[in-house]
């Protein structure tokens, strides 16, 4: 069976009951801005956030509408960061299809992503919860936290191990641990559930990152290599670790190309090689490995085996993943 499959498996009708109230929550009866919600909802993703939150709602209780509520609450602020990075990051490809900056424009996108927003904050007031209401507030501010200090590393061009952590951590590790930590919360799970699977979300995002980050030094679906991180002056661990033990000949002329910006495909290929070549690729997967083994350590501890063994199957899918 398809690995996604079997990570949906223990909340298979519960997921199909979250895609009937999300599809009705963002319903707009203006035809125009429908047909933007219309094209956004056709390219959405994996639900992996939502079913990662309704997993973690089941090992801990009876979901209930709070449970659902949040659920939405999630992916739409997960849907509005994403439409609202891609206008910063002025990329027009999301999921292999056209961005909606680049069928529309940068104007409408950020709109339609305050428009998603808004209505997650809708949602989040819904649950009655002011716990998950809190969680809910301080993740957008650590979505829009982290996107500022990468941009910040980018113009200051700050090559340090410590800081790239700290920035994944709030861009992408805070998504999925409130995801689970909100899921406990709203079945009344005990607080050391609640630490529990807060802290499972933050390694499995951790180890998401990782693996995209990973990425950007390999071939795309037609051979050529992306470089896009690069590209757009992120400098993300394998290539801070090959920088940090490279020789003092190497970082110079390395450092030179990254302080000028002098982002050429030649120079873009160079670094990408410099990493793959020099420990960088292994050191990711290093630590990916040492997060993944933390993760599963956290597994063992949950008592429903469904739950147990479709979170076991969510570490192999996050770590493995082809795209």
């Amino acid at each position: 069976m398809d690995k996604k499959l079997l990570i949906a498996k223990p909340v298979a009708s519960e997921l199909e009951i979250f895609n009937s109230f999300y599809k009705e929550s963002v319903f707009c009866k203006n035809i125009r801005i429908q047909e933007i919600i219309d094209y956004i909802m056709k390219s959405d993703g994996k639900r992996i956030r939502p079913i990662l939150l309704l997993l973690a709602a089941k090992a801990c209780g009876e979901i209930n509408n709070t449970t659902y509520n949040a659920a939405i609450t999630i992916e739409l602020l997960h849907t509005a960061s994403l439409i609202h990075d891609d206008v910063v990051d002025e990329s027009k490809i999301r999921r292999g299809t056209a961005s909606l900056n680049a069928i529309y424009d940068n104007k409408m996108a950020v709109l339609a992503g305050d428009y998603f927003l808004s209505t997650a904050l809708i949602k989040s007031v819904i649950t009655g919860n002011i716990e998950i209401i809190s969680n809910i507030s301080d993740l957008g501010r650590d979505l829009a936290e982290g996107e500022l200090n990468q941009l910040s590393l980018v113009k200051e061009l700050i090559l340090d191990e410590d800081e790239y952590f700290q920035v994944i951590k709030k861009k992408t590790a805070s998504l999925m641990s409130v995801c689970m930590r909100i899921g406990a919360i709203s079945v009344n799970a005990s607080e050391e559930e609640v630490g529990k699977f807060t802290k499972l979300g933050e390694l499995l995002g951790l180890c998401f990152q990782l693996k995209d980050d990973i990425f950007d030094y390999f071939t795309d679906a037609i051979g050529k290599p992306t470089g896009n991180d690069i590209r757009e002056g992120k400098i993300t661990l394998p290539l801070l670790y090959s920088l940090k033990n490279a020789s003092e000949e190497d970082k110079k002329e390395l450092l030179s190309i990254i302080y000028s910006y002098d982002y050429t495909n030649d120079n873009i290929l160079k670094l990408i090689d410099y990493a793959k070549n020099n420990g960088g690729i292994d050191y990711a997967y290093k630590k990916i490995k040492e997060l993944k083994n933390q993760a599963e350590e956290l597994i063992k501890t949950i008592a429903n085996i469904e739950i147990r063994e479709a979170l076991e199957t969510t570490v192999d899918y996050i770590v493995e993943r082809a795209y």
